[in-house]
């Protein structure tokens, strides 16, 4: 007779990955086991006019997996929610895309994350770019608000992704557009590789 699967601590998962990208935020300098900062957003092809764009602090703690805006630039006027926007770096470049009559909602849990996300907006000089605290799974934003929804590397690190997709649809406009850069396992993950916290963060 088989053991019953051991399942995933939320909470401590949670916890974990709060840890994690606070070392991120307020120590990128140290290094990790995933790529960071400037020479990441080059590697994903970045372009140098949207780099530039965003404040040193803000692009050292970058930590994403691909780029949202390879599926098409935002436009003047539009209202994007970030899911998972740490540091702010895509948030940023979304309101420069979007300019003053847009909006932008960036959604993060981790405190160190947000602080360095809101002195970016005040840096850039953009009130039109808002950071909230809040999970994925439960986004702080009214229903049908955005134009476009996106993310960079956070939707694999949530545990029930069907409650995140819809967060997502909630949240946008119907005929709405979801620009999302992720990593996804083609194959099936052992339950007890599940519930490994460790193997989540690392």
């Amino acid at each position: 007779m088989s053991a019953a699967p051991v399942a995933l601590n939320v909470q401590r998962l949670r916890a974990a990955i709060q840890a994690e990208y606070r070392a991120v935020a307020e120590t990128p300098e140290q290094g990790f086991h995933f790529h960071t900062g400037r020479p990441l957003a080059e590697m994903l092809g970045y372009p140098a006019e949207l780099i530039a764009c965003v404040p040193a602090e803000n692009l050292a703690s970058f930590a994403g997996v691909g780029r949202p805006f390879v599926f098409g630039a935002l436009r003047p006027g539009e209202r994007v929610v970030d899911v998972g926007s740490g540091a702010g770096f895509d948030s940023l470049i979304a309101g420069q895309m979007v300019g003053s009559t847009g909006r932008v909602i960036g959604v993060d849990m981790t405190p160190a994350m947000l602080a360095k996300a809101r002195r970016g907006a005040a840096a850039t000089t953009m009130p039109w770019v808002e950071f909230r605290e809040g999970l994925a799974e439960s986004l702080p934003v009214e229903d049908g608000w955005a134009d476009v929804v996106i993310s960079n590397g956070v939707i694999n690190l949530c545990p029930d992704k069907g409650v995140v997709w819809r967060e997502i649809f909630r949240v946008l406009k119907p005929g709405g557009r979801v620009q999302i850069a992720d990593i996804v396992v083609e194959q099936p993950v052992p339950e007890d590789a599940k519930a490994n916290v460790d193997l989540w963060t690392g």
